[in-house]
């Protein structure tokens, strides 16, 4: 398993994974498979209560994680290079604080390539990119009754992954990682005094500050020297 979609349900926001699930998928000229008889699927036990606002979300209740496996037993497929995923970041951290090793992995981050793809799209979120690239359907509906486990999402995921492949004509696994490497270089800055302003535009004094942060997020960073700062 070189290459898979995961997703990963927390007990409270950055939280400890209450559920893991991922999917191996090929990506053969083009072309998106997914074979969801290897599913996988887990609860897993942490030893905390979980939060109620979290509980709204993936609607995952103490009873069902009790007796469960604990989340430091989760190993990822050997031999997997390629993390996909809808904010993928968020999913990376979460099974680092089982003890993963994450270091040599290669996250692509759906989020990112959807906001390129429908940069005017109403909100970037799978269930709403399910409905518009759908146009509303009924199929669409019955598809999102399960949206927000992990299990769902995956498949949701890889929904959207096949319309990102084909607008992008992306051929390969290796390509689709370029396309989010380049997707997640950010075009404006979003957040302070300078919030909706290209990079390029940015005062030099502030750039150059934002350079000597040690917690810059690194492709802000690139974005930044990249438009000569």
């Amino acid at each position: 398993m070189k290459s898979i979609i995961l997703d990963t349900e927390t007990h409270t926001l950055n939280g400890l994974p209450i559920e893991i699930a991922y999917a191996p998928i090929e990506i053969q000229q083009g072309k998106l498979s997914l074979d969801k008889t290897q599913i996988f699927d887990q609860l897993y036990s942490i030893g905390e209560p979980i939060s109620y606002a979290s509980m709204a979300v993936h609607h995952i209740l103490e009873s069902d994680i009790t007796n469960q496996p604990s989340y430091t037993t989760f190993q990822l497929p050997s031999e997997t290079s390629y993390i996909i995923g809808h904010n993928i970041d968020y999913d990376v951290q979460a099974i680092a604080r089982c003890g993963v090793d994450v270091s040599h992995l290669k996250p692509i981050c759906t989020l990112a390539l959807a906001r390129q793809v429908w940069p005017n799209a109403e909100a970037h979120n799978i269930s709403a990119l399910i409905y518009q690239i759908s146009r509303g359907s009924e199929k669409a509906r019955e598809l999102l009754k399960g949206a927000h486990r992990a299990d769902a999402d995956i498949i949701l995921t890889a929904n959207i992954l096949m319309h990102i492949i084909a607008h992008l004509g992306i051929q390969t696994v290796e390509e689709l990682y370029t396309a989010s490497e380049d997707a997640r270089i950010p075009k404006m800055i979003n957040f302070g005094k300078h919030k909706g302003t290209a990079i390029q535009d940015l005062p030099a004094d502030y750039a150059n500050w934002l350079l000597k942060q040690e917690e810059l997020d690194p492709y802000l960073r690139t974005a930044l020297e990249n438009a000569g700062f």
